[in-house]
């Protein structure tokens, strides 16, 4: 995809918005090379189904097995690097006033791009805190093949994910809400738009007047209500759009003032 092949009225969208609000899902990790979350069930896991690994109730009745689980994604993590994507909403991010990252990866790719204002919805896989008091815990080893207790309180480490029958943490949600209220321009990437409350959030955003922009290889949920459609990976329709942006603010590889 090329900058040519952008839509200009998407483009003179972007050019006058000052708030963009971006929410990013699975497809986007996955070109990265990510496996999704049912994806990461196979070999030695592939017996269980993931919510068997990814509940509370699973870590109370065997949290090595769980914390082993989530030890072997990290591997598969860490072992991947932003793609163009990733690094294009960094650039994006310098074009436009405002622009703030609503993502429901937890593998921090947006953060080892560069990108400054994300919000981590579902947590991050590289985190821990204690599973009784919900204390940080910032020094856990890796390797580490069993949860240690906290230093604290003395309970198991958890990962800081957001686990099935969880809540949303508070400061997140109320942080993704606003960013959606206030947007003038709300571009999903890589998501199903299935997965509540992420999905309302667009739908919350074009409530309050914003316009909608999926770039997406598959049709969802999202793309009636989309104003833009672009089918193809972020790797390549981010890039286009910011080639595309630049050219139209005549500022080239520079950022606006």
């Amino acid at each position: 995809m090329s900058a040519a092949s952008i839509p200009a009225a998407l483009t003179a969208t972007l050019a006058a918005a000052r708030r963009v609000t971006v929410l990013t899902g699975a497809g986007m990790s996955a070109e990265s090379g990510v496996p999704t979350f049912r994806d990461a069930q196979a070999g030695l896991w592939s017996r269980y189904r993931p919510e068997e690994l990814a509940t509370r109730e699973a870590f109370e009745a065997d949290p090595d097995a769980v914390w082993s689980w989530y030890e072997w994604r990290r591997d598969l993590v860490e072992k991947a690097e932003p793609n163009p994507g990733h690094v294009a909403l960094v650039e994006l991010a310098a074009l436009v006033d405002r622009l703030t990252i609503v993502t429901q990866n937890v593998d921090g790719l947006h953060l080892r791009a560069g990108s400054q204002d994300v919000i981590e919805f579902h947590g991050n896989l590289f985190e821990n805190y204690c599973v009784e008091r919900g204390h940080p815990m910032t020094s856990v080893p890796r390797p580490c093949p069993a949860p240690p207790p906290c230093p604290r309180c003395g309970s198991p480490a958890r990962p800081g994910v957001v686990w099935f029958g969880e809540s949303i943490p508070a400061n997140a949600l109320e942080r993704a809400l606003a960013a959606a209220q206030e947007c003038d321009l709300f571009l999903a990437i890589g998501t199903s738009a299935l997965v509540y409350p992420a999905a309302g959030l667009a739908e919350t955003a074009l409530g309050a007047g914003a316009v909608a922009v999926e770039v997406n290889p598959q049709r969802t949920s999202l793309s009636g209500l989309a104003e833009f459609c672009l089918r193809a990976p972020s790797g390549e329709a981010l890039p286009a759009i910011v080639a595309a942006l630049r050219a139209r603010l005549g500022i080239g590889g520079a950022t606006r003032p």
